[in-house]
């Protein structure tokens, strides 16, 4: 099955951009993914083509017109009928792996791009849209964000990266950061690998690289660490119940 992208944006020759390289765009090529850009202006019903309007109630910048983006979604949605639509904005709740797993294992996504000081409010009242944000930044406009996103979803399906497993033991799967990796040469400027990572001893690799995974998670991203901690006592209360 090809996993559909369809972007919304007022600048489509951004895409694929990056993903037309490397092995995003190999699977594109291959044909396990395909990309459909859509000019949000097309659905602007004036002459002037107008997607923005000024904000209501007054302020600065320009606000995109709930009723061109709608018209943007309904077509979006007619041609891949299965697929979410999520909008990127720093209103939306940040994407995690977790999330990026449920739209990879699905028949696609359309990415809505927005612009100036963002979305018209009702549109997400009158839409099914999930309203998604990349990180706690504030970008020019969605399409980095698109690109970020559809990268992570891309590498996720079947047979794009190489090992099956490359995809499992990263930040994020297990709730943690990833270990620490090292390669050749042994030794740089005096530091060396860490000698259990040289023992060939593959319990302790594995003890030592859990280890670390929670030490980086707990020092570098309290917040992770929290979760994962909150995650793992539920886990443990459930095991005892069914005791």
């Amino acid at each position: 099955m090809t996993f559909a992208a369809t972007v919304l944006t007022l600048y489509p020759e951004m895409f694929p951009g990056p993903l037309g390289v490397s092995l995003a765009g190999r699977a594109l090529a291959e044909g396990a993914w395909s990309l459909d850009t859509v000019q949000i202006r097309d659905f602007a019903a004036d002459k002037h083509r107008t997607v923005d309007d000024t904000p209501a109630g007054g302020g600065v910048g320009m606000v995109l017109k709930a009723d061109v983006l709608a018209a943007a979604i309904d077509h979006a949605r007619a041609l891949h009928p299965g697929c979410p639509v999520l909008a990127m904005t720093p209103r939306g709740r940040p994407i995690t792996q977790a999330r990026i797993r449920e739209l990879a294992a699905g028949p696609g996504v359309t990415i809505l791009c927005g612009r100036f000081e963002g979305f018209d409010e009702r549109i997400f009242e009158g839409r099914d849209v999930e309203q998604v944000s990349l990180a706690d930044i504030v970008l020019s406009g969605g399409e980095p964000a698109a690109l970020a996103i559809l990268d992570a979803c891309i590498r996720l399906l079947p047979g794009v990266m190489g090992a099956a497993s490359s995809g499992a033991e990263e930040s994020f799967e297990e709730g943690l950061l990833e270990y620490p990796h090292y390669t050749r040469p042994q030794e740089w400027e005096g530091r060396t690998i860490p000698e259990v990572l040289r023992s060939g001893d593959h319990a302790k690799i594995a003890a030592w690289r859990k280890r670390q995974a929670e030490d980086d998670t707990r020092s570098r991203r309290p917040d992770l660490w929290e979760r994962y901690g909150s995650a793992r006592d539920r886990s443990a209360s459930g095991a005892r119940r069914e005791d």
